[in-house]
């Protein structure tokens, strides 16, 4: 990575963008990881382990409370791992050479960057989803008789179990609507350029609120596509994260000047 200068980062400037900008990002995702695909699959392999954590924890040992911390696992490595594939990307638009110890050393050098604090960042809106989501639920499923819902959905099929899901789906698209902004481009810039975490969120959210289009659009099949990576026991992922994350980054590439 280049030396930046000690002077304050100008914030950089927004740029237009297209649905063909789409296209292009996501075609540069699927040409980087085929590039370097034991990159993108280790990557990948550490959510597709905490996936199966989750799962394992909810079925074999029946204790809904483990996977609250199994769950915010994600949020804490996500940003850092996120980094491993911007730098793949970085490293291949640069033609820097591709080895483990550089690309590792650079996710492990994040810890005195910046990245933690937009983590922590994702970590509280996690908690308070958490927290909100239990209390969506209390409110209207709070008086039913206790049913194991493992077993038996029915309860989700009563006026008031549909009721939740409709409140507990839009709260949870607003709350993810808020963090995609948040991180969207902030996550990349943040590990390009010398930049408060703070100035790297309020770009991303102006990345956003000058391309609303483009970028609800981009959102919604990072949504799907992530929801078509884990219907098969999380296995797509394998394949869905670093084409995502490679494509994130050369969208933030034609997102800023």
């Amino acid at each position: 990575m280049s030396h930046h200068a000690p002077t304050a980062p100008a914030k950089p400037e927004v740029l237009l963008l297209e649905m063909q900008d789409l296209r292009a990002a996501l075609a540069a995702g699927w040409r980087d990881f085929r590039a370097a695909p034991v990159f993108g699959l280790f990557f990948a392999a550490v959510y597709v382990a905490g996936g199966w954590l989750i799962i394992y924890a909810l079925t074999a040992t029946g204790q809904i409370w483990w996977t609250l911390p199994a769950a915010a696992g994600f949020p804490i490595l996500g940003p850092f791992i996120a980094c491993g594939l911007y730098e793949v990307s970085r490293r291949l638009e640069t033609k820097e050479p591709l080895n483990w110890p550089a690309i590792l050393g650079v996710i492990f050098r994040q810890k005195d960057r910046q990245i933690p604090s937009i983590a922590a960042v994702i970590v509280v809106f996690f908690l308070f989803w958490n927290f909100l989501a239990h209390m969506i639920f209390a409110l209207f499923l709070g008086l039913q008789a206790m049913t194991n819902i493992s077993t038996s959905f029915d309860v989700f099929l009563t006026a008031n179990g549909l009721m939740m899901l409709m409140v507990g789906t839009v709260v949870g698209a607003g709350f993810a609507g808020v963090l995609f902004a948040l991180t969207v481009v902030s996550l990349p810039l943040l590990l390009d350029r010398e930049i408060d975490f703070v100035t790297a969120m309020i770009t991303s959210v102006s990345v956003v609120l000058t391309n609303p289009r483009v970028m609800l659009v981009w959102g919604v099949l990072i949504a799907a596509l992530l929801f078509v990576g884990m219907a098969l026991w999380f296995l797509g992922l394998f394949v869905v994260l670093p084409v995502l994350g490679h494509a994130t980054w050369h969208l933030y590439r034609r997102a800023l000047d």
